[in-house]
């Protein structure tokens, strides 16, 4: 009765949405242990938010009274609804936790990086999905060449058919330019106990396999040193890098380019303070050899970062909904695009600090190293974008931006 119970998982996505008329709450586990589609009710979740790994049965039986306005709650009811939890992957107990180290072990042993978006976000017959990007990128008109190289571009993660536009201003722009190797910086939505996380695998798509620049990625994860994830099992289900390499291999022959995969994740949760100061102090060696890399003169190498900007509304933990945070939001994101464009890493990070983060920006992590990274370019708003979600009162932006070499292409050749 005095033990403590196991905690909620806290790797899990909760949303609340109308379903036959009806509020639900939707669970979503990006490891796929919970059942796909799984809604709960809203006072079960009431009930479940209590389980923060201190409770126990008596202090959960004493809550679940109260919500009931009184009414007895036996010690064999709470027991009984544990064991459902916990038989349905709820609870950070260690059955979940010998699932989980037998996922990791499993994507430990694999070489290559199996597609987990195919068939969901995107069409897995490689025929159908060129079709479909064939079809995001004639969405808007095609841009003038870039007179100077193009040394980085954001582009959104969000689904490719939701942010077609978007993307299609961010790609556009590589269809004059073939890159030798590709930086690719994503956001790792379940990354928890690292600044980076880096892997040597290979990527396979319904386009064939993009091979790894494993050397460099081997550098990279050296001078990474205590700020990287202890493994990289977060890349096993993440859709941020994996859906910027369809563009690339639909817009580049295969084999002809490599990939540095990078996952950023939470500076908020990694740092002593969030401030650029301890960014820098914490990831200062790893910074400055992959801005090594891009600056490399034997290898034409280009930086890509998937990112989305605010994420508001009852789906991200906002008491409103998006209608009523969005023009906040949007002029928070015209700040930090503002100063992403002018490569203005101060302002960047004073603007994210100036509210808390409270527009759950989650490529906040991507820029803010793209930001240390890249220098003497010009950077230039290509799209923006913000998509409302109605069901769950939410809304997420993204945008498109294009960096290109201050130093033009013929200057560089004379040099």
């Amino acid at each position: 009765m005095n033990e403590s119970l196991p905690a909620l998982r806290r790797d899990l996505e909760f949303f609340p949405l109308q379903h036959s008329g009806q509020q639900v709450i939707l669970i979503r586990d990006h490891l796929g242990l919970v059942q796909e589609g799984k809604m709960i009710a809203p006072h079960l979740y009431q009930i479940m938010a209590l389980l923060d790994g201190t409770k126990t049965i008596r202090d959960l039986q004493m809550e679940m009274m109260r919500l009931k306005g009184g009414v007895l709650v036996g010690s064999d009811e709470v027991q009984s609804l544990l064991t459902k939890l916990d038989e349905s992957y709820l609870l950070n107990s260690d059955r979940f936790k010998n699932a989980q180290e037998q996922m990791i072990a499993e994507f430990a042993a694999q070489k290559t990086r199996p597609c987990s978006h195919c068939g969901r976000s995107y069409p897995q017959d490689p025929l159908e999905l060129k079709k479909m990007l064939d079809e995001i990128l004639s969405s808007q008109p095609q841009p003038s060449k870039p007179r100077e190289r193009l040394v980085a571009i954001v582009a959104p993660h969000i689904d490719p058919s939701v942010g077609a536009k978007v993307y299609a201003s961010a790609y556009q722009m590589l269809t004059s330019q073939a890159p030798q190797r590709v930086v690719v910086l994503g956001t790792g939505h379940q990354l928890a106990d690292g600044i980076f996380c880096l892997t040597q695998k290979d990527f396979i798509t319904p386009f064939g396999i993009v091979k790894n620049a494993n050397t460099l990625t081997q550098e990279l994860h050296e001078a990474a040193g205590g700020i990287q994830a202890a493994n990289d099992f977060a890349h096993r289900s993440e859709h941020s890098i994996e859906f910027q390499i369809l563009f690339l291999q639909h817009l580049y022959s295969q084999g002809t380019f490599t990939i540095i995969p990078i996952l950023c994740g939470s500076l908020q949760a990694n740092l002593p303070e969030y401030t650029r100061r301890a960014y820098l102090e914490k990831a200062r060696p790893f910074l400055e050899k992959l801005k090594k890399i891009l600056l490399d003169p034997e290898k034409d190498t280009l930086l890509v970062a998937g990112v989305d900007f605010s994420h508001i509304g009852l789906k991200f933990g906002h008491d409103r909904s998006a209608v009523y945070l969005e023009k906040q939001s949007e002029i928070h994101d015209n700040h930090l695009l503002t100063h992403l464009s002018r490569l203005d890493a101060d302002k960047f990070w004073e603007e994210s600090i100036a509210v808390q983060d409270r527009f759950n920006v989650c490529g906040f992590p991507a820029l803010a190293c793209l930001l240390e990274v890249v220098s003497d370019c010009q950077g230039q708003l290509l799209g923006y974008q913000l998509r409302h979600e109605a069901i769950t009162q939410s809304a997420v932006s993204f945008a498109a931006v294009g960096f290109t070499s201050r130093i033009s292409n013929f200057i560089k050749e004379v040099l």
